[in-house]
């Protein structure tokens, strides 16, 4: 097998060591592998940066590790400047079971790398990274808020107050006018139903009777604390989107795609048509607009797809291999000439999490024409 590299170094990153392994040409010939020399340091930003000189010191350029969770973040952050680095999947390059240590995973790293053996995973630019940090905290809002508002009406279930029976949003308007005047102390059902807004105002006597129940200052407490939350989560919420409104129109963007000289009908190069305008560039941006004219897609969806995927959709080569990597697609299993149970794949839980009420909203879309899209 022909050696591709001379040096290099493999990296078996955890939360609180760093197994590097260099390994350079045998001058003598007598190591077909290469020298190799094994170091441990820490993850400490003076250690990785002592790593980092050590490597270059010794003409060490390319370095590859494996994507062992969080672990491989804060070192490629200090090493991506000086070096190459080299991600792959941690499932690829398992060694032999048994011989599951550190030193033994750098060794190999280093080993299938000057080989040309590593399949490399896709970074994406520091760009496109804070745009993924922006997304991925904003969806982490979303279960935290539905646990507060589920604490709000298990307190007014407590009290006899069964508004989210007939309000379909305990959070909307009328919701949240209701719920200020029952913390400010009226609790006469009639004058509570006559704050309900739009629709709701066609239920009066359901909701005055959904109003009736036994609040005291107990109660109160209990439930103006859970809103207060509420109201923090949205700021955050809507200021975790207006910077990712920000960030968008910063993104760089795809250069555009020279046109292909007409081909004649005998074969050979005929003269050139008339030129068609040329289409837009692809920004990051632009393709949050084309998502969110999808149906199911709004504009946060969009945010989050193309900060998961990016806008350079030649990675991922097919649709069906974006939908593995996205952890949506079913797993194939067959053994023995069998197709036995192939489960989805982990994949990237915060797309997968994000694409699941997309997907919901798609199904039932208000204009029913478009249900079948």
């Amino acid at each position: 097998m022909d050696v591709v590299l001379t040096h290099g170094a493999g990296l078996a990153v955890h939360q609180k060591t760093v197994m590097a392994c260099r390994v350079t040409p045998d001058p003598l010939g007598q190591q077909a592998d290469g020298l190799m020399e094994v170091k441990a340091c820490g993850t400490l930003t003076r250690d990785v940066l002592a790593l980092s000189d050590g490597l270059s010191a010794a003409g060490v350029t390319p370095v590859a590790m494996a994507s062992t969770g969080a672990s491989w973040k804060p070192v490629d952050n200090l090493l991506e400047g000086p070096c190459t680095v080299l991600l792959v999947n941690a499932a690829q390059v398992q060694n032999v079971p048994g011989r599951q240590t550190d030193r033994a995973a750098a060794r190999w790293l280093a080993t299938r790398m000057r080989h040309g053996l590593l399949q490399a995973s896709g970074i994406p630019p520091a760009a496109q990274r804070e745009l993924r940090d922006l997304t991925r905290d904003r969806t982490t809002l979303v279960p935290e808020r539905s646990r507060e508002v589920n604490r709000v009406q298990g307190v007014l279930a407590r009290a006899n107050i069964q508004v989210a029976s007939v309000a379909s949003d305990l959070m909307g308007v009328s919701g949240r006018a209701i719920l200020a005047a029952l913390i400010a102390g009226r609790a006469a059902p009639a004058t509570l139903a006559e704050l309900a807004k739009g629709r709701l105002r066609s239920q009066l006597p359901v909701l005055e009777q959904a109003l009736t129940g036994l609040v005291r200052d107990h109660h109160r407490r209990l439930v103006a604390m859970p809103l207060a939350h509420i109201d923090v989560l949205e700021e955050q919420r809507d200021a975790l989107s207006a910077d990712s409104a920000r960030l968008l129109p910063e993104l760089s963007a795809t250069p555009p795609t020279p046109p292909a000289a007409s081909v004649g009908a005998t074969g050979g190069v005929g003269r050139a048509a008339e030129p068609a305008p040329p289409a837009p560039p692809m920004t990051c941006a632009r393709a949050v607009t084309v998502l969110d004219s999808m149906p199911g897609v709004n504009q946060r969806g969009g945010e989050l797809l193309v900060a998961e995927w990016g806008i350079e959709m030649a990675r991922f080569g097919t649709a069906a291999r974006l939908a593995a990597w996205s952890g949506v697609a079913p797993g194939h299993d067959e053994r023995a000439g069998q197709q036995r149970a192939g489960k989805t794949r982990q994949g990237n839980r915060a797309l997968r999490t994000g694409l699941t009420p997309l997907a919901h909203a798609a199904a039932c879309p208000k204009d029913p024409s478009r249900a079948a899209l």
